[in-house]
């Protein structure tokens, strides 16, 4: 079955260790003078496009954004994007996997996971030139090398994903403990339904592996997103089937089968209940 393509880091740092973990570039150096055109692909690790100054667009997930001034795009590894930009814009293109930015702190891991739950993030020219300072930074640190400079370079970022979450909220209260709670609870939640999809579509695997009963998980999903855990569940089939119908040619059988079905007309009924269009159409209609 061919498989979305799939895009690693690539680092002028090879001697450093960093290909495979960081890498940040200037935007102006990307684009070499000229538009930058992407075919849809995927990344192993997290993508981080903050700029100044843009225009152009970019596809993530089937969902077309203008890209403009002032902007920030964050994707998770895993989501589909096309992008093209303009040239003449400015700003950074920051990457890094999953095991870069302190993977076995669970307070790392939360931090990481909020900044990146929203792949647009539009803000005021104050709101980008801080965050733009910070990735100035960042980018100091990563070519000058200096003692220290990975563990600069990890605070740094730290800081990066706090401004951009506090820039991109509403002032609130400080959360409540039990919504503290819940919140940590969607993120595991999330994180697991991102690794085990394909082999468990049943509440109660994720309810268990949480050590939550089917009643406690749905309660916080609804109480957090407004859905079922059960509709989460689906959506996250749903997009994964819109992917590679989009993005492969490959059969319909062979999509069901990667996505953990056995019986293929059974997936072809579960994707036209939730799109209204049957996989073959939905492929001819939106490719």
């Amino acid at each position: 079955m061919k498989s979305i393509p799939i895009r690693h880091i690539r680092s002028a740092k090879n001697e450093l260790g960093f290909t495979e973990s960081f890498s940040i570039r200037d935007i102006h150096e990307v684009l070499n003078g000229k538009d930058l055109t992407q075919e849809l692909h995927r990344h192993d690790f997290f993508f981080v496009l903050v700029l100044l100054n843009g225009s152009g667009t970019h596809e993530i997930d089937f969902y077309s954004f203008d890209v403009c001034d002032h902007s920030v795009f964050f994707m998770r590894p895993g989501q589909v994007h096309q992008l093209k930009l303009k040239k003449g814009s400015t700003g950074y293109l920051m990457q890094f996997s999953r095991d870069f930015y302190y993977p076995n702190d669970d307070a790392s891991r939360l931090l990481l996971r909020k900044a990146s739950n929203k792949n647009l993030c539009q803000l005021n020219a104050q709101a980008i030139e801080k965050l733009y300072a910070i990735l100035t930074s960042i980018f100091k640190e990563y070519m000058e090398q200096q003692e220290g400079y990975k563990e600069v370079i990890k605070a740094n970022l730290g800081i990066f994903l706090i401004e951009l979450i506090r820039h991109r909220q509403h002032k609130k209260d400080f959360p409540a403990k039990n919504i503290l709670y819940a919140q940590e609870r969607i993120e595991e939640f999330l994180e697991l339904l991102e690794t085990h999809i394909f082999e468990h579509k049943e509440v109660s695997y994720y309810a268990e592996k949480l050590n939550l009963s089917s009643y406690q998980l749905n309660t916080i999903t609804k109480t957090t997103l407004g859905k079922k855990c059960s509709e989460l569940i689906n959506e996250y089939i749903i997009l994964e089937s819109k992917r590679y119908l989009l993005a492969t040619s490959n059969q319909v059988n062979q999509i069901a089968y990667h996505l953990g079905y056995e019986d293929v007309s059974y997936f072809i009924r579960f994707f036209k209940k939730h799109t209204g269009y049957s996989p073959e159409s939905f492929r001819h209609n939106f490719r």
